[in-house]
């Protein structure tokens, strides 16, 4: 088992922690890594492109001619997607490009990207935030302290509300509870903070 050590907010060593080998030392499958956020991206996509059709564009609906006997090819409409101004055939609708993958497929990805943040010395544990009061500063001081790179994702095992309204402001800070844990995140972050409630409750979560 891959043993972590525990810090304090002013960065000093308070004890370890000794993590789910299944779930912070496992071998890592890049192919899950892409599958889940290729899943993540897709479900973040607005699908509001859209073309009218026929039976959207403006225009009138009157037959432009006679069927017969003037040379010219028969036609109906000048809404035609065969005329200039036309309605648009097959075009892009609204739609969600939302989709789910399996459980497994899911899990193994997590597990991949907090193994890798671990073996590349970006991921950490803390013992607990707590702060005095909601103020912006106190995070960032904190931060400050504990050497955090420039962008962090702070895990927390529950509701913490000082730790929420302190970190809302902090731009490239994000603050997550451990069931929204996702791989996406784990990657664009630069660096990992868990809680030690947090980091137990992951390894016992991932581990089955």
């Amino acid at each position: 088992m891959p043993s972590v050590d525990i810090v304090d907010l002013n960065n000093a060593k308070v004890g370890s922690i000794e993590l789910a080998d299944a779930v912070f030392g496992a071998e890592i499958n890049e192919a899950l890594l892409y599958e889940a956020v290729r899943q993540h991206t897709a479900a973040q996509r607005s699908g509001t492109a859209a073309t009218k059709t026929r039976h959207e564009v403006s225009g009138s609906g009157k037959k432009l001619w006679k069927q017969k006997g003037t040379g010219r090819a028969r036609v109906g409409s000048i809404r035609s997607p065969l005329w200039r101004h036309g309605g648009t055939v097959h075009g892009p609708q609204p739609r969600s490009y939302e989709y789910k993958l399996p459980r497994k497929m899911v899990l193994g990805a997590l597990r991949s990207a907090l193994s890798a943040k671990l073996r590349d010395g970006e991921l950490r544990v803390v013992k607990a935030f707590e702060l005095a009061d909601h103020k912006t500063k106190n995070i960032a001081g904190v931060l400050g302290r504990l050497q955090a790179k420039r962008t962090v994702l702070l895990v927390e095992s529950g509701e913490n509300v000082h730790l929420t309204r302190a970190s809302r402001n902090l731009p490239g800070v994000k603050l997550v509870p451990t069931r929204d844990v996702n791989v996406y995140d784990l990657l664009k972050y630069q660096e990992v903070l868990l809680t030690e409630t947090a980091a137990k409750k992951l390894s016992e979560a991932l581990a089955q």
